[in-house]
């Protein structure tokens, strides 16, 4: 348009907008620093302790799971052991002492199992033990046939039992 001229507005500074006309603006900074996303320290630390009680439960639980499960290995062996004696037994009429002789194979950590043959009135019958690498040194399984455990005498016949 012909004639007119472009009015030019004065500057103006940009305004901070407080969440309230009283509040001053180090307490308005606060409030933003305030709605910063993370975690406080003690909510991480609890998290820590939390995570420590936890793990305090299930290591020694843990631990008693593997004893388990190397008297399952040790009562394997000797039930296999029972086994390849019985296939012996139907086959030579006579149990063998002689591991060499049976188509026996131990478990890893499992000792070769100690047999021993009945005499006098327990003829016919034998003992065998096992122990672990990884358990204490006394503690041992065994089995019997025709004859009493040699570890726990109440065990039923062929039963092993470890003690």
């Amino acid at each position: 348009m012909p004639g007119s001229s472009v009015r030019q507005l004065p500057y103006c500074p940009p305004v901070v907008r407080r969440s309230a006309p009283f509040l001053p603006l180090f307490l308005v900074k606060r409030d933003m620093l305030k709605q910063r996303k993370g975690f406080t320290l003690i909510e991480l630390l609890i998290v820590v302790v939390i995570i420590g009680i936890l793990a305090a439960i299930a290591i020694p639980k843990f631990a008693n799971t593997k004893q388990k499960a190397y008297i399952t290995a040790m009562k394997s062996d000797l039930r296999n052991l029972v086994t390849s004696e019985e296939a012996y037994f139907s086959d030579s009429s006579s149990y063998t002492a002689t591991i060499a002789n049976l188509k026996y194979n131990s478990s890893t950590g499992v000792s070769s199992p100690t047999v021993v043959l009945g005499t006098g009135t327990q003829a016919g019958g034998w003992t065998a033990t096992v122990s672990h690498s990884q358990m204490p040194s006394g503690f041992k399984c065994g089995v019997g046939v025709n004859m009493p455990n040699p570890t726990v005498t109440t065990a039923a016949e062929g039963e092993p039992a470890c003690k």
